[in-house]
């Protein structure tokens, strides 16, 4: 008889899922409305509330922030009914908020799960990061290259020119530069406006998506959250945290951080089997967002365990009470 303390990650997989839908019900009532905290909101409580429901001890190590900053999901937070596994939760609410009140694409309501102590506790900091798809000899890009050579490597590798490379890189005013020196190579730039772990999730699936390299700084939390999906579907991924002061470095250090300088491998992130669940709250490249019909609203989730490499691609039909 198993025992219910072990992590079953099969067992477990489908009431994730469920907590995944049930964020993007609540915060699809705000698409398009403007209003990015409300949309957060509704997405918290109700993955707060579902979360409540699963037979696990778990703990938020990555969540909407420090307990005095977050009034729900905050870092360190206890969900679950006590019994059962106990488990590291990382989670997005809504990776998306500006998508959301805005109604552009690719906004999610993003979970992972693994055994106690698994998940790197990524304080809220920028996490420089680099990932690419399977198929890859071990290391053939790193951190440490410039933009340019890390396309020229991974054109090598692929046996195709730079300008068969496509990159995906955060629109922001800090990768300026970075957007500069890959266009010189000659390769392409998919450049997004939000919602980084979709756009490492989009390297997994290269032949789907047409992205092969995600580069540039973002939220170190959503790195940790894009490297539970990354173990899952295969790929390379590396990561560095990023201080600006000494803050930040206070907030490192009281996560357990002690060298600061040092580069994450994606099985450094995320250490043993995780489970990972994104549903789609807008239209977005991985899965559609939530769609009202009369008398029923549907969602689409994917649901992934990197312990079988398995990929389910759920369609979740619910009658509107």
């Amino acid at each position: 008889m198993p025992n219910p303390q072990e992590f079953h990650d099969r067992m477990l997989s489908l009431g994730l899922a469920r907590v995944s839908e049930a964020a993007a019900h609540a915060s699809a009532r705000l698409i398009g409305r403007g209003d990015e905290k409300a949309a957060d909101q509704a997405a918290v409580n109700a993955m707060r509330d579902q979360l409540n429901m699963l037979d696990i001890k778990g703990v938020v190590v990555i969540g909407e922030g420090e307990r005095d900053e977050a009034p729900m999901l905050f870092i360190g937070e206890e969900v679950g009914t006590g019994n059962g596994p106990a488990v590291d939760i990382a989670l997005d609410p809504l990776e998306g908020t500006t998508l959301t009140a805005k109604d552009m694409p690719n906004a999610l309501t993003v979970i992972a799960m693994a055994p106690r102590g698994t998940l790197l506790h990524a304080p809220d900091v920028y996490m420089d990061k680099l990932a690419i798809g399977p198929g890859y000899p071990r290391d053939v890009i790193s951190l440490d290259m410039t933009p340019k050579e890390r396309v020229e490597a991974l054109a090598k590798a692929r046996r195709c020119k730079p300008s068969d490379i496509t990159t995906c890189i955060l629109e922001r005013p800090r990768h300026e530069a970075m957007i500069e020196e890959v266009r010189a190579t000659g390769a392409a730039i998919r450049l997004i406006t939000d919602g980084d772990v979709a756009g490492v999730i989009h390297c997994a699936e290269a032949d789907v998506t047409g992205i092969d390299i995600y580069m540039g700084s973002g939220g170190a939390p959503e790195g940790v959250l894009a490297a539970s999906a990354l173990k899952c579907m295969g790929g390379q991924m590396w990561g560095r945290l990023l201080f600006r002061n000494d803050d930040e470095r206070g907030r490192a250090a009281k996560a357990g951080i002690t060298d600061f300088n040092r580069i994450y491998a994606r099985d450094e992130m995320v250490t043993a089997d995780v489970i990972f669940a994104a549903t789609g709250v807008t239209n977005g490249s991985i899965v559609q967002g939530v769609r009202r019909e009369p008398g029923f609203i549907t969602t689409e989730t994917i649901l992934m365990r990197s312990k079988t490499g398995s990929v389910r691609r759920m369609i979740y039909r619910n009658p509107v009470k």
